[in-house]
Parts: structure tokens; sequence; C-alpha cells
């Protein structure tokens, strides 16, 4: 079949529904007003450039947060574009932020995230680090991710695919919708500051 439903992309389009799914429904069953010890916590994580940034970091603003990875077909790429737009309704002057955080950090190398990061609104960091401090982060989140070997050693990544909101002081307030407005998606983040 020609064109963007070919047979070849519609696997593709189906795992990733299936996966919003899935992150949504598991949504549904965290608490929308947990405390930071329930979702979320400290974590000292990598740019690109070799700087290391906490949670700290981003106090004093709403942050978004999104675990995802540079070689994702569809998802990641989306959803970091939406926070992108999200985000530059947004005077660059004003402290907002949001963090991409590496499900993959074997193939997430600095060159490639920050390669991959150019497309974004800068104010959307991608961060990484070794498996040890990648670790904690993934458990504080909640976060799914499991490596689905493919053909010729190549493979993808399963993972939660939702963006969580956290308030200034860093505390879990509830998934996000990406699929918003940007001007919708920057009035809901406007009430957090």
């Amino acid at each position: 079949m020609p064109g963007f439903l070919s047979q070849r992309k519609l696997p593709l389009i189906f795992l990733a529904i299936g996966l919003l799914a899935l992150g949504f429904m598991l949504v549904q069953l965290l608490p929308r007003h947990s405390s930071a010890a329930d979702i979320g916590g400290p974590f000292a994580l990598h740019t690109p450039d070799g700087r290391t940034l906490t949670q700290a970091d981003f106090a004093g603003a709403p942050f978004l947060v999104f675990f995802g990875y540079t070689h994702c077909p569809d998802v990641c790429p989306t959803t970091l574009n939406d926070v992108s737009q999200i985000l530059g309704k947004f005077p660059k002057s004003q402290k907002i932020g949001a963090a991409f955080i590496t499900v993959d950090p074997e193939r997430d190398t600095p060159a490639l995230m920050q390669d991959f990061m150019g497309s974004f609104d800068p104010r959307l960091v991608a961060l990484t680090g070794t498996a040890a401090e990648l670790a904690p982060v993934y458990k504080e989140y909640r976060v799914y991710h499991k490596k689905v070997e493919g053909k010729n050693g190549d493979y993808t990544m399963d993972h939660t695919a939702l963006v969580y909101l956290m308030d200034k002081g860093g505390q879990f307030v509830g998934s996000f919708n990406t699929a918003q407005t940007p001007e919708a998606g920057a009035k809901e983040l406007e009430k957090y500051f």
C-alpha cells in the first residue's frame, strides 16, 4: 500500500498507540497529587555538553520530565516536539524547562543526543548518565523500560511514554497532556508558577 500507512509503518503506528494507551492507563493508577517521595526525587544526570544537572536546577518553575530515546521511531520525537512547542509559548527570558531522560544510554551518546535535541526548544534538556546513575531515577519516576531485540543486532526500547508534570518545588502533580494545543498546554503550566 503506497503512502503513509504502508504495511511497514502500520505495525509501528499500532505499537505507538498501544504504548500511549498503556501509559495513560498507568497514569490513571497514580495519585494525582502525590508527594515527591511517591514519584520523582533527586537526580544528578549529565547534559550532552558535560554539565551535571540536578532536580534543583529546575526549581522555581514548573517543569516536565519525559523518558525516551533518540532512536525512537515516532512517539519520542512527536512528544518532544509537542513539549517544545508548549515551551515556545513562554518568553525566552522566563524560567521554565523540561528534561528528556534517556532509557537507552548504550546508544544515546552525548554527540547523538546533542544533534537530536537541536530541533527542539533549548529549554528542553537531554540528560543521560551511567546505568548506576540512571537506575534510581527510573525507580523514583516508576519508569518501565525494556530492551526489545530486533534483527541484525538492532533493538528498540519499550518504555513509559507519559510526560510528568512537576511543580516549582519539584513535587509530582500528575501526567501532562501534550496532545493539547501549545496555547492550552502553556495555560496549564502557568497554574503551577
